[in-house]
C-alpha cells in the first residue's frame, strides 16, 4: 500500500519514506542528513525508499535543524561574458568536493538587480555568499552586515583587512599595460571604456596615472560610455576617437571584446595595425590569440580566481584558520603584434 502524500500540498514527505523504509521519521531524516550516523544496510533502505516514492528533501528545514544550508550564493554581473563563465567554472570545480547546492544569480552591472536577488536568496539561509567586485549599494552592504553571513570578493583586492577578497589589481593591470604602450615610443595612446563598472573605472585610472606621469595625458583621448561592451560597439568607438584625436597612435581598450571591433575597424578603414596604430586589449579572450593581427592584451586568471575564492569561503564556513585577508593571483601581459 502506497503511503498517503503530504495533506496539503501532495507532495511526498519525510514521514512517508519513513513509513516506506519501515523506520522512524528521525532516523529515516538521519539517514538522509547524516548517513555516517546509521548502518549501510538502513541507509540503502532509505535511499531506495526515496528514489521509489521520488522525495526531495526540504533544504529549508534541514538548514534549520542543523545550521548549515549547503547552499552558496554567487552573484556575478553576466552570465554571457567568457570572464564570468569561466569564474563560475573555478568555482563549481571547489564546491564540487562537499555537495554544495550553487545559487547563481545575474545582477546585469545593476545595484538594483543585487539587491533584489540578495534578498530573494537570503530566504535559503546560505553558508556563504560569493559577490564580484567590492563596491556595492548601501543597501547591500547593510544586508550582508546584519546577515553575518560569510562574504568573499572576487575580481579585485580590497584594501582593507575586514572585507576578503581574491583577484588582482586592476589598477596597476592598466597601468602597467599603458606604460608598456609609452615604453614603445606611443605618446597619443587612448582609452576606450564602455559599460563603467568598478574594474572599467579602476583600469581607466591605471592608465591616466601612466599618461600623467609621462606628460601625455589628454583627456580627449578617453572616449568612454556606459553601453554594453560589444565588438560593433569596439568598431564605433574608434570612429569617434579618431575624429577627436586623428594624431592617435595606440588605443588601449578595456576588454579585448572592444579591442577585436577596433581592429577590425581599423581593416576596413585601411589603417595598419600597429604600424599607424597600436590596439591593445583586457583579459586574453580565446579569440585573441587568434586575431590577424593577434591582439596584446592583459591574460587574467579567472578560473583561479573562481577556485581560490570558494576555497577561501570554504575554509570560513569550516572556521578553520585562515591567514590571508586578501589573495592576490596577478596578471600577465601578452605581448602580441597588434602593439
Amino acid at each position: 500500500m502506497t503511503p498517503a502524500k503530504g495533506r496539503a500540498s501532495g507532495k511526498t514527505t519525510l514521514a512517508d519514506v519513513a513509513a516506506r523504509a519501515g523506520v522512524a521519521s528521525m532516523t529515516a531524516s538521519r539517514a538522509i542528513n547524516q548517513p555516517e550516523m546509521v548502518s549501510e544496510s538502513l541507509r540503502d533502505r532509505v535511499a531506495a525508499a526515496v528514489k521509489e516514492l521520488g522525495y526531495v528533501p526540504n533544504r529549508a528545514a534541514r538548514a534549520l535543524a542543523s545550521a548549515h544550508s549547503n547552499v552558496i550564493v554567487v552573484l556575478v554581473p553576466s552570465l554571457s561574458n567568457a570572464v564570468f563563465t569561466d569564474v563560475l567554472a573555478g568555482i563549481q570545480e571547489a564546491l564540487d568536493a562537499d555537495n554544495y547546492q550553487i545559487l547563481i544569480g545575474n545582477t546585469r552591472y545593476s545595484d538594483a538587480e543585487e539587491e533584489k536577488l540578495l534578498n530573494i536568496y537570503m530566504q535559503s539561509n546560505p553558508d556563504g555568499i560569493l559577490l564580484s567586485g567590492l563596491s556595492h549599494s548601501p543597501r547591500v552592504e547593510k544586508l550582508l552586515a546584519s546577515s553575518q553571513v560569510p562574504v568573499v570578493s572576487m575580481m579585485d583586492l580590497a584594501d582593507n583587512t575586514h572585507q576578503r577578497s581574491v583577484g588582482f589589481s586592476q589598477f596597476e593591470a592598466a597601468y602597467k599595460m599603458t606604460r608598456y604602450l609609452l615604453d614603445k615610443g606611443r605618446e597619443r595612446i587612448a582609452f576606450m571604456g564602455a559599460q563603467l563598472d568598478e574594474r572599467t573605472l579602476k583600469r581607466a585610472e591605471g592608465y591616466r596615472k601612466a599618461m600623467q606621469e609621462a606628460g601625455h595625458y589628454d583627456a580627449r583621448l578617453e572616449v568612454m560610455v556606459s553601453d554594453p561592451s560589444t565588438i560593433a560597439l569596439g568598431a564605433e568607438l574608434l570612429g569617434r576617437i579618431l575624429a577627436a584625436a586623428p594624431d592617435c597612435d595606440a588605443i588601449f581598450c578595456c576588454n579585448d571584446d572592444l579591442a577585436h571591433g577596433a581592429i577590425y575597424q581599423c581593416q576596413r578603414r585601411g589603417i595598419a595595425v600597429p604600424e599607424q596604430v597600436a590596439i591593445c586589449g583586457f583579459n586574453d579572450l580565446p579569440a585573441s590569440a587568434w586575431m590577424k593581427p593577434s591582439v596584446t592584451t592583459v591574460s587574467t586568471p579567472r578560473y583561479r580566481i573562481g577556485y581560490e575564492a570558494a576555497n577561501l569561503l570554504r575554509a570560513i564556513i569550516r572556521k578553520d584558520p585562515v591567514t590571508q585577508s586578501k589573495i592576490d593571483l596577478g596578471f600577465t601581459l601578452m605581448a602580441r603584434e597588434s602593439a
